[in-house]
C-alpha cells in the first residue's frame, strides 16, 4: 500500500474550504429536486454554479481512472436501484417516489471537496424513506467510530453492524477514500469488517466515509455505459458521504455547509457549528 499523507494544518484548512464549496453546492440544488426535471437538468446547474458562481473546477469531469472512459458529467446522479456513478442524462425524469444520491467533487485552490447527499422526490415512499434513513445512520456510525490511535477496520465494523442489526446490507465493492490534492488517494476505506485492523488512524488523515446501502443484498454489478453500478437484485440503495479528517481527540467534519444535516442523536463526536 502507497503512504496514507499527513495533512498539514494548511492542507487541512484549504480541505475545508473546498468541502464547504461542495456542500453549499448541493445547497444549492436541493430546491430543483423535483418531480419531472431531468438529471441531465440537474447537472447543467450545478456545472454552471461549480464553475461560474464558486470559482471552482469539477473533479468528476473528464475523470479517468485507468482503464476506464473518462467521465462525462460534472455530478453522478444514482436514482433507486443505481448504486452510484449514475451518468445525468436529457431524458431521464425524476418521478415522485424515487430516492436520488448527487455526488459532487469541487476542487478550490488544488484541493478537492468530496459530499455526496440522498434527495426524495415529492411525496416519500416508506421503503425509500427507510433505507435514506438508515443509509445516513450507517455513515454517521461509521465516522463515530474515528478515533486517533484506532484503525480503518472501526470504521467498516460500525458500518457492519449497524446494517445488520436493521436488516439491510453495505456494498463491499466500492468505499471511501483518502484525499486531498488528488481526488482519490490512499487508502481504500473499507464500510465492512474485514477482520483486519487496517491501517492507524493519525491525526491529520483525511478521507471520505460513504456507506452504500441496499434494501436486499450487497451485491453490485456494472452497467455497459463502463460508470453506472446498480444492485444485482435490483434493490433500492442509498448513500450518503462525508470528507472528515482525524484530530487529536476524535475526528471533525470538512463537508458542512448551512443545508448540512445535524448528525443523529447516538453521535456524541461532532456537532454541526452554529456559526455557518
Amino acid at each position: 500500500m502507497a503512504k496514507i499523507t499527513i495533512k498539514t494544518p494548511e492542507d487541512i484548512e484549504g480541505l475545508r474550504v473546498a468541502g464547504r464549496l461542495a456542500s453549499e453546492l448541493l445547497d444549492y440544488i436541493t430546491p430543483f429536486v423535483k418531480p419531472g426535471v431531468t438529471t441531465g437538468e440537474l447537472d447543467e446547474l450545478l456545472h454552471d454554479y461549480t464553475v461560474n458562481v464558486q470559482q471552482c473546477i469539477p473533479a468528476c469531469l473528464g475523470y479517468q481512472p485507468p482503464g476506464m472512459t473518462p467521465y462525462p458529467a460534472t455530478s453522478c446522479i444514482s436514482i433507486n436501484h443505481v448504486v452510484c456513478h449514475g451518468i445525468p442524462s436529457k431524458t431521464k425524469k425524476l418521478k415522485q417516489g424515487d430516492i436520488v444520491n448527487i455526488d459532487v467533487t469541487s476542487i478550490k485552490n488544488g484541493y478537492h471537496g468530496d459530499t455526496s447527499r440522498m434527495f426524495v422526490v415529492g411525496k416519500p415512499t416508506i421503503a425509500g424513506h427507510r433505507l435514506v434513513e438508515l443509509a445516513f445512520e450507517t455513515m454517521w456510525a461509521g465516522i463515530d467510530a474515528i478515533r486517533p490511535g484506532g484503525h480503518f477496520n472501526d470504521i467498516g465494523v460500525a458500518c457492519e453492524e449497524f446494517v445488520r442489526k436493521n436488516g439491510v446490507s453495505v456494498v463491499h465493492d466500492y468505499g471511501g477514500h483518502g484525499i486531498g490534492k488528488k481526488f482519490h488517494e490512499e487508502p481504500f476505506v473499507y464500510h465492512y469488517d474485514t477482520h483486519k485492523p487496517g491501517p492507524e488512524l493519525l491525526p491529520g488523515m483525511v478521507f471520505t466515509v460513504e456507506p452504500m446501502v441496499n434494501a436486499g443484498r450487497y451485491g453490485v454489478t456494472m452497467l455497459g455505459d463502463g460508470w453506472t453500478v446498480v444492485t444485482k437484485d435490483r434493490s433500492l440503495s442509498a448513500q450518503w458521504e462525508h470528507m472528515v479528517v482525524v484530530t487529536e481527540t476524535g475526528y471533525d467534519v470538512l463537508t458542512v455547509s448551512a443545508g448540512t444535516r445535524e448528525p443523529p442523536a447516538f453521535v456524541k463526536g461532532w456537532k454541526k457549528p452554529e456559526n455557518l
